[in-house]
């Protein structure tokens, strides 16, 4: 069982920066596929990025957010990051980080392909 606990969220202004950390908790270890989505209130959750921290080069991003956030992890730091830059108010949500214990995801950008949800950490854009 692995229980994820995000960090780093905030109040920032359009245009600015974050850095959110997401890191098991206890005794757990980040899985191969780890994934960081985002919900706005009355909105389903999309989505963000993704990353095979087996080689932690292969990882994915929804189109609205390439070029601008960047997903890495550390296995020795046992955390995975997410860097958000050019921040629009319009991305306003609650971010969580998630984590699949299995097999390696086919679409890595899909709630239903996680099974460890961390409790979310606020972003709000002005």
């Amino acid at each position: 069982h692995v229980q994820l606990v995000e960090s780093g969220g905030g109040s920032v202004q359009a245009g600015g920066s974050l850095r959110l950390s997401c890191s098991p908790s206890g005794y757990g270890h980040i899985t191969k596929c780890m994934g960081w989505f985002r919900q706005a209130p009355g909105k389903e959750r999309e989505g963000v990025a993704a990353i095979y921290t087996g080689d932690s080069r292969t990882v994915y991003y929804a189109d609205s957010v390439k070029g601008r956030f960047a997903i890495s992890a550390d296995n020795a730091e046992n955390t995975v990051y997410l860097q958000m830059n050019s921040l629009k108010p319009e991305e306003t949500a609650m971010y969580y980080c998630a984590a699949r214990a299995s097999s390696r995801w086919a679409v890595p950008l899909t709630p239903v392909s996680y099974g460890y949800w961390g409790q979310g950490t606020q972003v709000t854009v002005s």
